[in-house]
């Protein structure tokens, strides 16, 4: 196959949200994408091998390539006609990488989609059985994470992302836990505001540690908890008496489906 006919072939390359970790929480479109593909590459150090146990593709470990042998990986196996699957950890949307890689697959013009997967966040949600909304508390989430090596812009660093009284959802930052709960007091927090550590959330190893912010940095060194772990903080995680009912199905509440008492 020469080519222009095997460009003409191929499929787009596809960036796949696994999931958080557990094989059953990939969506039905990215299990279908994976399960059918001829090359899957992988982020290694944070997907589970179990999402894609069941494929016959050629596997890669992007852990140890750079940003270039990546994409020579993927532009090979487009120009080849083959299904390619770069298949990110949680959710491509947040914290994963893929930007950079989408401009280079511009610049060599290979189309490329994008099939979302279940955040981190999310599956730490469902693990402490929370919402992140509630009425009267929190009807806004911040996803972040504590300035490292990667900086953030100006004013979004965590005392002024702290000063909205907002559901914080914090990735990346585990490993300065004490440093993180420190600036989140500086930005309004009081200490007792609630916190939650979910380490490698719906993975069978899962660990969560709950406390407040005063003592959650010392409870996770304690547990040696260094990676892999989701940050939740705020309100929502224990509403108290300034918790409400959602309107949505309070009786009295008048909607397009209901009727409500007069």
């Amino acid at each position: 196959m020469n080519d222009k006919v095997a460009r003409d072939a191929a499929r787009p390359v596809y960036f796949v949200g696994a999931g958080p970790g557990a094989p059953d929480l990939i969506t039905v479109r990215g299990k279908r994408l994976v399960d059918t593909a001829d090359l899957i590459i992988y982020a290694g150090s944070l997907v589970n091998p179990a999402v894609f146990s069941h494929s016959k593709a050629k596997i890669l470990d992007s852990s140890g390539m750079d940003l270039e042998q990546i994409i020579d990986a993927m532009a090979n196996g487009y120009r080849q006609g083959q299904l390619v699957v770069r298949l990110h950890t949680g959710d491509p949307s947040l914290f994963g990488a893929t930007m950079e890689q989408m401009r280079r697959l511009d610049m060599l013009n290979i189309p490329y989609e994008v099939v979302p997967g279940v955040s981190s966040a999310s599956a730490s949600a469902a693990s402490l059985k929370k919402e992140l909304t509630c009425p009267g508390i929190s009807q806004t989430v911040i996803f972040t994470r504590r300035a490292g090596r990667t900086p953030v812009p100006p004013g979004q660093d965590i005392p002024s992302l702290a000063s909205h009284q907002a559901t914080m959802c914090i990735f990346l930052s585990v490993s300065v836990i004490d440093e993180l709960a420190g600036e989140l007091v500086q930005g309004g927090y009081p200490e007792s505001t609630p916190a939650a550590v979910i380490e490698r959330a719906s993975w069978p190893e899962e660990r969560v540690i709950t406390g407040t912010l005063g003592d959650i940095g010392p409870k996770v060194r304690k547990a040696g908890i260094k990676r892999t772990a989701m940050i939740l903080v705020g309100g929502a995680l224990s509403p108290g008496k300034e918790a409400r009912d959602s309107r949505l199905y309070d009786p009295a509440f008048s909607h397009g489906y209901r009727n409500g008492i007069e």
